[in-house]
């Protein structure tokens, strides 16, 4: 599996010491091409490169059709076989103002808003969800996304993301070293299989930042709900945009930050 790699290492316990074999996440570069135009290179875990590629084009604003998939293409892979570059094929008059706003840095695993310039922050229009979310249900749908979470299980190094419809019905769950790329390859997935219309709950296994919270505006996601903290302008960004905003989600326990 290429998104896991086994590594010898030292183990100290107890002034013991013995050597082990440990399952490590992979974090690997992958170039995102527009019609053949660089646009971004992104540190992240090999696998769902197309759905991370697609989620990447929606939640910065670079391709807002949910109806139309872009012609997607292998450009190169690694000697490991890992797909390494890839590129989009999207109409000119399609293109919206994030494909201005490439990033001059890479964007690392740990934060999806690095290496970019002249980003307006600001996310326009208030979300409605069709219902509102029945607290029951929240602990429910952690205890499905960690039974999809199956990288974590083997190297305990990545985050997952999952969507679900407000009745609960699963949609579908991605894992990656990066949190915000867990979130658009699980957005991305949807998306390919047209069904982003019917995701209103998005859960995070890590903290919520502001880049998480655009990208669920982005996609329309009116609830967002991590096991971990918010940011303060998570916060700010979430009553601001209308989506409701659930953390320290563990058990029966949660905090609602935002919204009702």
């Amino acid at each position: 599996m290429t998104a896991i790699k086994s590594y010898q290492a030292l183990q100290v316990n107890n002034h013991q010491r013995k050597q082990v074999t440990d399952l490590i996440t992979v974090e690997e570069m992958l170039g995102i091409s527009v019609n053949g135009e660089p646009y971004t290179i992104t540190m992240r875990t090999p696998g769902d490169e197309e759905a991370l590629t697609r989620g990447i084009l929606l939640t910065e604003n670079v391709y807002a059709n949910h109806v139309h998939n872009p012609v997607f293409d292998i450009v190169e892979r690694n000697e490991e076989g890992v797909i390494t570059k890839v590129n989009v094929q999207i109409p000119q008059d399609e293109l919206l103002a994030g494909i201005h706003e490439k990033r001059n840095l890479l964007s690392v695993s740990s934060c999806g808003m690095c290496g970019k310039y002249d980003v307006d922050v600001s996310l326009h229009g208030v979300l409605k969800p069709t219902a509102k979310l029945n607290l029951l249900l929240v602990p429910k749908l952690f205890d499905t996304m960690a039974k999809h979470q199956q990288l974590f299980t083997k190297s305990g190094g990545c985050h997952a993301a999952a969507l679900f419809t407000i009745e609960g019905q699963f949609l579908d769950c991605k894992e990656d070293i990066g949190r915000h790329n867990a979130v658009d390859k699980t957005i991305g997935q949807v998306l390919l299989h047209h069904q982003l219309s019917l995701a209103e709950i998005l859960l995070v296994s890590g903290r919520v930042s502001y880049e998480i919270v655009s990208k669920a505006h982005k996609a329309g996601i009116p609830y967002l709900c991590s096991v971990s903290a918010p940011s303060s302008m998570a916060i700010d960004y979430c009553r601001q945009s209308g989506i409701t905003l659930l953390a320290f989600c563990r058990g029966d326990k949660f905090t609602v930050y935002a919204g009702e």
